[in-house]
């Protein structure tokens, strides 16, 4: 057998790679440099290394059609709400991501649903935060059985990794991913490198093994999760913990869903007791509403696979500046601005001269168009000071030339309007039931003159 020169050199390792990663927005540079190139930011560049891919077996390709489709096995968290925004339950192998702003509850939501779960399955907590006796206390003040639930106070992520190796849990809640570190990087832990090499590292035991992770995430002061974007790509899941400012109630919103619908919700009111679930998100919205008044109308809005029915008020008054302000709560501002603009063109009725605030009553914000037409009545209402029933709800667009364009799901927003008591519905002409409905009045209309006519 004939051996080359070749054959016989010294193996030589390749060495890491050093490449400089930005704090702020993740750009990598092959330099230091005071300033990051790509966003701005000074001195935000980190050192990073990169080691060589390991050798490795070639991967099988297969074929759709002999890939056995067999639907997927959830885990049920033994929290109603929480279950409905993950798409009815937990996954096995999947890593979803949470996050909202200190103090909100996550850690109090994730310790209630894994402590439930631990009744079912091994399960295992791990918090970078805090310590094994605080978790302790907080699960005596909630009242939960422990169960099989374990505890891991632990921040460096070799020692977690060990611990899920010897322990099996089904499910994990890490506490928070952006206080885990990796000896591998030289970085602090929070930096973008940190995050996303121990985020990745948890999501690849996930997939191989069929284990549940729950990363609880810190949001910025814009309210966006913190470290890098790509994060939320990695994740099958993510959700938003949203409250308003002193307020009791936090709505769970799913922003990103690989096995269930998006923008669905969830409604907890936080007591002493912990997180209790709202049944009914619709009786909390108006439990206010006492009286009809002017400036004030029910909507019927649309979040995940659920209607809600919220109260719209405005409040227009004479401008004591020298230019009036359209101030909105809950929905968008400019659009505000384009709905007056089409009131004053197509119906006559103008507001230059006063000033418009629009709130949508509960803290829950309404992105999609079926709030057109009840905010232009509301303003209405309170710029004619005259009031509209209490029983009565209205949803629909408004375009720029003045028609009442139709919304999705127009049927079943009527239907469970009747189910909560209204009787009168303002709509879209397009989406009036071709048959009336037994326990709800529907007025259609096909402009908003002819709506605001209908209503007044």
């Amino acid at each position: 057998m004939l051996i080359s020169p070749a054959d016989t050199a010294p193996i030589t390792m390749a060495k890491p790679s050093v490449y400089y990663v930005c704090t702020a927005c993740g750009t990598r540079s092959l330099k230091w440099q005071g300033q990051c190139s790509d966003c701005g930011a000074w001195n935000s560049l980190t050192e990073s290394t990169s080691r060589p891919p390991a050798a490795r077996e070639a991967t099988p390709i297969h074929s759709l059609a002999d890939i056995d489709e067999s639907p997927d096995e959830r885990l049920e968290t033994g929290v109603a709400e929480l279950d409905r925004v993950l798409g009815g339950g937990i996954v096995p192998g999947s890593a979803a991501l949470i996050g909202g702003d200190p103090g909100i509850g996550k850690s109090t939501l994730m310790l209630q649903a894994l402590a439930n779960l631990a009744g079912k399955v091994p399960a295992l907590y791990v918090s970078a935060e805090e310590s094994a006796a605080q978790i302790a206390a907080r699960a005596r003040r909630l009242g939960l059985a422990p169960g099989q639930l374990s505890v891991l106070v632990e921040s460096r992520l070799e020692q977690i990794i060990g611990a899920v190796a010897s322990a099996r849990p089904r499910a994990l809640v890490v506490d928070s991913i952006q206080m885990i570190v990796s000896p591998d990087l030289p970085s602090a832990a929070g930096s973008v490198a940190q995050v996303r090499e121990c985020a990745q590292r948890l999501i690849s035991i996930a997939k191989a093994t069929g284990l549940a992770v729950f990363l609880i995430g810190h949001v910025t002061k814009e309210g966006s999760l913190a470290g890098p974007r790509v994060l939320e790509h990695m994740v099958d899941t993510v959700l938003y913990f949203q409250s308003e400012v002193a307020s009791r109630y936090r709505i769970v919103r799913a922003v990103k869903n690989r096995y269930g619908p998006v923008s669905e919700i969830g409604v907890f009111a936080m007591t002493a007791g912990g997180l209790k679930e709202i049944q009914n998100p619709s009786a909390m919205f108006l439990s206010g509403q006492k009286r009809a008044a002017p400036g004030s109308v029910v909507t019927v809005a649309r979040e995940g696979s659920r209607s809600l029915l919220v109260e719209i008020q405005a409040l227009v008054d004479d401008t004591q500046a020298l230019n009036p302000r359209r101030i909105t709560v809950g929905l968008e501002q400019n659009r505000l601005a384009m709905l007056l603009a089409a009131l004053h063109r197509h119906v006559g009725v103008t507001m230059g001269g006063q000033d418009v605030f629009i709130n949508v009553v509960g803290g829950l914000r309404i992105d999609e168009t079926a709030a057109d037409l009840p905010a232009m009545l509301a303003s209405v209402s309170s710029l004619r000071d005259s009031v509209i029933p209490c029983d009565t709800v209205a949803f629909g667009e408004i375009g720029l030339s003045g028609e009442l364009r139709p919304v999705s799901f127009g049927t079943e927003r009527l239907q469970d309007a009747a189910k909560h008591g209204f009787r009168r519905a303002i709509v879209p002409e397009a989406n009036a039931p071709k048959q009336q409905l037994r326990d709800i009045k529907v007025i259609a209309a096909a402009t908003l003159a002819e709506a605001i006519e209908k209503t007044f």
